[in-house]
């Protein structure tokens, strides 16, 4: 399902990608020289990253030396790969360092040259190897690029000839012999991707995801350990042809490079996300994913990226944006593992249906909110964010982003360490806050599958605790008007969320000294919500011990009660 949907991706936007077999490869230098193969000087490629160019695939590297088509990083290219200018350069050593990698190099532009002899780019490389040496080496040094490659001999060089505008990586003659001329001596045999005969890979392309290693793949098999079925090895125990693996890996490569709008990163979890389809839905509903998830761009409005989330999704489920029966989304959770990509969350969902699952996350997660610059607090990162010390989403426990992804893809209920960890900040912090009251609505009203705790103060609401936490509040305010202190909420919150009856005697009595620092007005008024709450409580009391359920009830009433006091009065 996975490769498919990634070969399906591929097949759709094929136009962005390069042909089979070749990549977007990125290059820091070329080294200029002219037809006689002689040295003219260094040239630094594109931006601070470098440049892109069409280049043939760099093949798998193991413990062997493997060489890429005439271009690599300094330790073939050059023989060269850790050199300080500033220190003196013992040249004869590093050359020997990397004899092996530089020697593979040179034999690889041999054996084109002897193939395409006539290749202008292949021919002036051939004969720049012929003399190159220590000697080419100290005048190397003496350019002005010098210093700054190398910073970069990690990074791929390639050649320039002088005069000629096209990189030797993208001289497309070598480019179509080698592609042409690749060698792969496997049967045919039925490809799982796309159920056609073809030659099967040995090994698939590596995909490196955050946290991982550079040689980490996706579909891997390990030889001689059990795997192997029926006397077949390797890639032959699940059969990919070289079209669908390059097209699936390909479309992997795309989305997880940098500056893709298709994935977001949470610790070293990896989520990829794409649309069935290029349409309209296909293409808002993947942006606006990429908002809800907290990747707004730095100069955008962050509050009305996630309004315009919600307006995507409302109008995909009302039909406003069609769809048909057929679009479908795809959710796809990567983690690093030992020399493998682990899948950790794999979804594919209707694309309505999926927008009806997005619109009831933002129903259970809406509360009141009487900020005057109202800020998001839905978006994964918030939610994150609210139950981590210091507020790093990436602190957050490993498993928790794949929980709360599945509960609001899914539609069942929020993860119980979400919960908790909210609880456990807020009884560390004492401080409620909308994103925290947020989850608790959110987790109890899905917990309970009901819609027992609304939007904003319920009056109606009998629950003990959410009675205990609008009292709490209530007495939280009048020592705020009357001495600007919430030494109450300070000392007491913890305890009155937990055992209210041990601690509620007390606090009622320093309410009644506040209370006589305040006006007549104000007197009367705290009075009567105070006893309109109080008359609520059991008739037993106030309870002796609240279950964590309960607390959280207690600390989503405090915060209703609060935010009633700052709320517009329209009667």
């Amino acid at each position: 399902m996975i490769l498919q949907a990634l070969y399906d991706y591929f097949e759709r936007r094929k136009d962005e990608f390069p042909p089979l077999q070749m990549a977007l490869v990125c290059f820091k230098y070329a080294i200029l020289i002219d037809e006689k193969g002689n040295f003219k000087g260094f040239e630094a490629l594109g931006d601070e990253d470098g440049a892109y160019l069409l280049a043939y695939r760099p093949e798998e590297r193991t413990s062997s030396p493997v060489p890429h088509c005439l271009g690599d990083n300094g330790s073939y290219v050059l023989g060269l790969k850790d050199i300080n200018p500033q220190n003196e350069i013992k040249i004869s050593a590093e050359l020997k360092k990397n004899d092996k990698n530089h020697n593979a190099f040179k034999k690889d532009v041999e054996f084109l040259y002897k193939k395409l002899p006539a290749n202008k780019n292949v021919k002036a490389i051939y004969l720049f190897y012929q003399h190159y040496g220590e000697d080419i080496i100290k005048v190397m040094c003496e350019d002005a690029n010098w210093p700054k490659l190398c910073k970069f001999l990690n990074k791929n060089i390639t050649f320039r000839v002088v005069g000629e505008t096209c990189l030797a990586a993208s001289d497309e003659e070598v480019l179509k012999y080698k592609i042409s001329n690749a060698v792969n001596d496997n049967e045919p045999t039925i490809c799982l991707v796309t159920g056609q005969k073809a030659k099967p890979v040995n090994t698939t392309y590596s995909t490196f995801i955050v946290g991982g290693k550079s040689n980490a793949k996706l579909v891997s098999f390990q030889v001689s350990s059990g795997y192997d079925s029926y006397g077949k090895k390797m890639g032959h125990n699940a059969t990919i042809s070289e079209e669908a693996e390059f097209k699936y890996t390909t479309a992997l490569l795309s989305m997880l490079s940098k500056g893709s709008r298709n994935k977001f990163l949470i610790g070293n979890r990896t989520f990829l996300f794409w649309a069935s389809k290029n349409d309209d839905a296909g293409s808002q509903a993947e942006e606006s994913i990429f908002s809800l998830f907290g990747f707004q761009d730095q100069d955008d409005d962050p509050n009305r990226g996630i309004e315009q989330v919600r307006k995507v999704f409302t109008s995909i489920f009302t039909g406003s944006i069609k769809t048909s029966l057929d679009d479908k989304f795809f959710i796809l959770g990567l983690a690093p593992n030992s020399a493998r990509i682990a899948v950790t969350y794999w979804a594919e969902i209707p694309l309505k249906e999926f927008a009806s699952l997005i619109l009831r996350h933002f129903d259970d997660m809406e509360i009141i909110d009487t900020r005057k610059e109202p800020k998001p607090y839905m978006s994964l990162r918030s939610i994150l964010s609210a139950v981590t010390l210091g507020g790093k989403a990436s602190d957050a426990t490993p498993n928790l982003p794949e929980a709360i992804v599945k509960s609001i893809f899914q539609g069942i209920a929020y993860p119980y360490t979400l919960f908790a960890g909210c609880v456990r900040r807020v009884r560390a912090e004492q401080n409620v806050g909308i994103t925290r009251a947020a989850i608790m609505k959110a987790y109890l009203n899905r917990k309970t599958n009901t819609n027992e705790i609304k939007v904003m103060l319920d009056k109606e609401n009998q629950n003990q605790g959410y009675l205990c936490g609008r009292l709490f509040a209530v007495l939280d305010k009048i020592q705020g008007d009357a001495n600007s202190q919430h030494t109450i909420r300070e000392r007491y919150m913890n305890a009155a969320s937990a055992t209210p009856a041990a601690v509620f005697a007390t606090i009622l009595n320093l309410s009644s000294h506040h209370s006589e620092k305040l006006s007549e007005g104000s007197k009367v008024y705290y009075e009567k919500l105070k006893q309109e709450i109080i008359d609520k409580i059991s008739a037993d009391g106030f309870p002796a011990h609240l279950d964590l359920q309960d607390q959280g009830r207690f600390f989503v009433g405090y915060y209703h009660q609060q935010q009633s006091f700052y709320a517009k009065n329209d009667e």
